[in-house]
């Protein structure tokens, strides 16, 4: 019964990649702990393992013929990724699980409060009232690959930050680092949202997270069955989600992603004070 539980989990995970490029170890991690009783340490293992094969490669597949998916930038990201998860691999091991607990609740409330788009609210209101021109479609003006036409393309290296950033935070909170790589891409890069999440979702199906699974199983945190079982459910949610992305939009289910995030940031919160 179990091994079902974390096939379905592998699913829901795997349709939250497809959709939002954000690896599913957002979701894979506090539900390991708070409905599976692991500690964070083994839920971190456990999701990364999870994350090794290629479990969005359909999903990767659907975006690239729509014309979403930018393999060389991909490529630099995922450079970055893999050098960044063993730094955050070091750092999970080596504090207290109850720091390590209080940060990821506190990253979990922040995306949250992002999803609800509370960051977002005063800049909608400048550009209402104090800006003449009127804000575009999120995914326009665009070029063909999905970046706005009058903003150059950045330098290798700088796509090897983004990575490097988001393979810290991969190996510290067990995701696949999407989380760090997307609102990046769309912020600084000027990414359309769909190009910024097909972008991700591939970057992320090189085992960028090897360095830091092989930390924790030193140490001895890692559930390979589950981890085996969550990977094959990612397979078939990474495919839908994708497929949800490329022709919904998906404003609806984000508010409810940013409930149970919020949920689940109060109870790792009260689990480990």
């Amino acid at each position: 019964m179990e091994q079902i539980l974390f096939l379905l989990l592998g699913v829901a995970a795997g349709i939250l990649s497809g959709l939002f490029g954000i690896g599913g170890g957002i979701v894979m991690v506090p539900s390991l702990i708070a409905l599976f009783g692991m500690d964070i340490l083994n839920a971190n293992s456990t999701s990364l393992a999870a994350m090794l094969l290629p479990v969005g490669i359909f999903g990767v597949i659907a975006y690239y013929k729509a014309g979403l998916v930018n393999i060389k930038e991909s490529l630099w990201i995922a450079l970055g990724l893999f050098a960044g998860s063993f730094v955050g691999g070091e750092l999970a091991v080596n504090i207290s699980e109850s720091v390590l607990a209080k940060l990821y609740s506190g990253f979990l409330l922040y995306i949250a409060l992002s999803y609800f788009e509370v960051f977002t609210k005063i800049g909608e209101l400048r550009r209402k009232y104090f800006s003449k021109t009127k804000s575009s479609d999120s995914y326009s003006p665009l070029g063909v690959m999905g970046r706005e036409e009058n903003n150059p393309a950045k330098p290798f290296w700088a796509f090897i930050l983004v990575g490097l950033a988001a393979g810290v935070f991969a190996g510290m909170f067990g995701k696949g680092g999407g989380i760090i790589i997307v609102p990046i891409l769309i912020s600084l890069f000027h990414y359309s949202g769909k190009m910024a999440v097909a972008t991700s979702l591939a970057a992320l199906q090189l085992p960028v997270g090897l360095p830091s699974v092989l930390i924790y199983a030193e140490n001895g945190y890692l559930n390979l069955i589950a981890a085996a079982f969550i990977a094959v459910g990612m397979v078939l949610g990474a495919l839908i989600g994708s497929k949800i992305g490329i022709n919904l939009p998906a404003k609806t289910f984000k508010k409810v992603f940013a409930v149970f995030l919020l949920l689940m940031s109060v109870y790792m919160v009260a689990g480990y004070l």
